[in-house]
């Protein structure tokens, strides 16, 4: 079976956990015959991984390189695909509902329109450019809006959409199924295969596409009309892909909630963890003379080290020789976030205490380093660092974003995102507490035997490409057995592990504990009023507070869906959102 592999910024040009996903996955699969095809910035980019054996080409697809080129002028059959594409890019609407189930699709026509033009030797790259495209774009917009998009602005969103539409004008990719690592541009990739060759598509989701885009934007400085534009692209991107693609594979059941709350298809969908060698990441023997935090990924401001190194300001107040070690690579354009990660760490007077090790040979190197591991993002899919390091026989203080609470459960503490005070007080707990750290991390290592270990993600990979190569248009492309494996979440709130209380006050969330009374639930997702409303809060805590406008992006696809359907909770949320305002 030849199988392409859809990327975006990551392997085999980049480190982290998507990278390592990949990687596992073709070097697992070595029957297979294996395509790359990378997302890239400028393709000047060089590769950091070997090559696997049964990798038989890379395809790098520049974003941001020279444009494709094209001898056809833009005519009507253009003009009809970008007015549908931006009537339906412009139209806000409720994902869930019948008119946007129809928008999805006329979205999609539009997208596949603008291929076919790019297909017939059309030069994509200036139509979306041209004075008629600029025209078009404001006439769309100010048909919806009163104002808010000037000329320059048009000009700007059109130049950003035109680059993240490249894909389009690529070379169709031939392969028996082509698997996108995340949703978003990728999918154009798939969406090409598709109509050219009929080439089934699964995709999987380790963070979510949307809500990470989402957050990218909340510190842009680019205007409203811009952000508007942009975000509801890529807002109608996601649902196409979840309409497209043949299989979806989240990584977690929050990602699976993200999805069905976006438009996707329960009965295509299939949960699916990460998992790990075991023999790969060895029980740690010992602990280090001093009581260490570390922390162990990439410097980026989804991980929000910043969050981790003034919690850990707080822990030296009460365990005075603590140490925190930060472990990670700094990925281009990052550069002034780790400066300001090391400013942080001088001016909290942590010098010497708190320290950016780099890169490092093994992951195992840093997770034996220290007493507690610690994971502060506020974003993530099912975080490899977690996982490898419960393998490790570290016990865990984590953030509840993505599937981290259903990879540690009960055996590791999670706290809310940007809980600087709760943070602080887990690391403590643990560090303090030698009896509870060590029974927790034998109970860390015991569940990742007998859950995330990579062969049985392997197995299921295997079990999801045969089914959806095999399967008929008239049938589902993932079947019943293979839909019904684990949900880890479970529906119950996975409670901290001891008696005493929680730190920080916080649990890892789905449903109320038995005995805490009546639950107020969403009638259609299931998902109790405390995730979700921990869910909007999230995004909304500190970054917004100053940003009107980024508060109405987000609150237009999250807070006003929630109240809708939980009218109950609209009187609990709107105390804080007149704060926010």
């Amino acid at each position: 079976m030849r199988v392409a592999l859809v990327s975006e910024g990551t392997y085999p040009y980049a480190m982290g956990g998507v990278s390592v996903w990949c990687d596992q996955l073709i070097r697992g699969l070595p029957d297979y015959r294996w395509e790359m095809v990378a997302l890239t910035v400028d393709g000047s980019e060089r590769p950091l991984w070997a090559t696997p054996d049964n990798l038989d080409r890379v395809r790098a697809i520049p974003l941001w390189g020279p444009a494709p080129a094209g001898r056809r002028r833009p005519g009507a059959g253009f003009a009809s695909a970008y007015q549908i594409f931006l009537r339906t890019l412009l139209t806000p609407l409720d994902p869930r509902s019948d008119p946007d189930a129809l928008n999805r699709r006329r979205f999609l026509l539009g997208l596949r329109g603008m291929y076919e033009y790019a297909a017939r030797d059309g030069n994509l790259a200036d139509a979306l450019t041209s004075n008629q495209a600029l025209t078009l774009l404001m006439d769309a917009w100010h048909g919806i809006r009163a104002e808010g998009l000037t000329l320059g602005d048009s000009l700007e969103a059109a130049w950003l959409i035109e680059h993240m539409l490249r894909p389009l004008s690529a070379r169709p990719v031939e392969a028996d199924i082509v698997h996108a690592s995340m949703n978003g541009l990728c999918m154009l990739v798939a969406m090409v295969a598709k109509w050219r060759y009929g080439t089934p598509v699964v995709m999987s989701e380790h963070g979510i596409y949307l809500r990470e885009r989402y957050l990218s934007y909340l510190d842009d400085d680019a205007p409203h009309g811009v952000k508007v534009v942009v975000l509801n692209f890529f807002r109608a991107l996601a649902g196409v892909g979840y309409l497209i693609a043949d299989a979806l594979a989240p990584h977690s059941s929050y990602n699976r909630r993200w999805q069905l709350q976006n438009g996707a298809d329960p009965e295509r969908m299939w949960t699916m963890y990460n998992g790990v060698q075991p023999d790969e990441f060895p029980l740690a023997e010992s602990e280090p003379r001093e009581p260490t935090v570390v922390f162990m990924g990439r410097i980026d401001p989804l991980k929000d080290l910043r969050t981790l190194i003034r919690a850990f300001a707080l822990v030296r107040v009460k365990v005075p020789n603590a140490r925190l070690r930060i472990y990670g690579g700094t990925p281009a354009g990052n550069e002034a976030y780790r400066e300001g990660c090391a400013r942080l760490i001088e001016e909290l007077g942590l010098a010497g205490a708190a320290t950016l090790e780099g890169r490092v040979d093994s992951p195992v190197h840093a997770y034996h380093a220290g007493t507690v591991v610690a994971l502060t993002s506020i974003s993530e899919g099912f975080p490899y660092t977690v996982v490898e390091a419960m393998a490790c026989g570290r016990t865990v203080v984590c953030t509840n974003v993505g599937g981290v609470s259903e990879a540690v459960a009960d055996t590791g503490f999670v706290v809310a995102p940007r809980d600087i005070s709760a943070v602080a007080e887990a690391c403590v707990r643990l560090l303090r507490d030698d009896a509870l750290r060590r029974r927790l991390a034998m109970a860390a290592r015991a569940r990742v035997m007998e859950l995330f270990t990579l062969q049985h993600s392997l197995n299921a990979y295997r079990t999801v490409y045969e089914q959806v190569a095999a399967a008929s248009p008239h049938r589902p492309a993932v079947p019943p057995h293979v839909t019904q494996i684990a949900d880890l979440s479970g529906g119950r709130r996975v409670e901290q592990p001891d008696d005493g209380p929680r730190a920080g006050g916080y649990a890892t969330v789905t449903a109320a504990a038995a005995g805490d009374g009546p639950m107020l639930a969403c009638p259609r997702c299931g998902n109790d009023a405390e995730y979700l409303y921990d869910e909007v809060f999230s995004l909304l805590r500190c970054d917004l507070c100053g940003d009107i406008d980024a508060a109405d992006l987000v609150l237009e696809v999250a807070v006003d869906r929630i109240a809708d359907v939980v009218p109950a909770l609209a009187e609990q949320l709107q105390p804080r959102l007149e704060a926010v305002r």
